[in-house]
């Protein structure tokens, strides 16, 4: 099978995550989140001008070393403008890897609220309602070809999704 780069894109808290640490353990392929790698540069006291661009940088080098090696990578982002997707389509080139696009959404405003609130409460290293509101405001249309999962919905979405990346 040709290597996929399976991005997962979405607001903190539709679970995205839990969708990408799934699948990544489906296929199998390793799960690369850019909240981790943004956390660690925070970690060390590595800062920029514009924050989140060197994380998704290094995500990226990341993912195309693995799909170099002909295995599959899943990416884990927000991806909240053109800007940020932009480099899987022209990283899916570079590689030759297929480019699967999941766009996780919770329809559910209160139950949206209810998983920030939750996770921020746990570690506060999560956003808080009030960020992810403002991110919302900032979130770009997607456009493109995409699946399209509302995780308010019932039902298990994965086998939808493992159905969809393999097409």
């Amino acid at each position: 099978m040709t290597p996929r780069l399976v991005v997962f894109a979405g607001l903190p808290g539709v679970g995205k995550s839990t969708l990408a640490a799934r699948v990544g353990a489906a296929l199998p392929a390793p799960v690369l989140a850019v909240d981790t790698v943004d956390r660690v540069l925070r970690a060390h006291e590595l800062t920029e001008p514009r924050p989140g661009v060197a994380a998704y940088g290094v995500v990226g080098a990341l993912a195309e070393a693995q799909l170099a090696m002909g295995l599959h990578a899943v990416v884990d982002a927000v991806n909240p403008v053109a800007a940020a997707r932009a480099a899987w389509p022209e990283l899916s080139d570079r590689t030759g890897a297929a480019l699967r696009v999941v766009e996780v959404w919770c329809a559910d405003m209160a139950e949206h609220r209810r998983r920030v609130e939750s996770r921020h409460a746990a570690a506060p290293v999560n956003p808080d309602w009030e960020q992810v509101v403002l991110r919302m405001a900032e979130y770009e249309p997607y456009v493109g070809r995409r699946l399209v999962v509302d995780t308010s919905v019932g039902g298990d979405p994965l086998p939808g999704i493992l159905s969809w990346i393999q097409d």
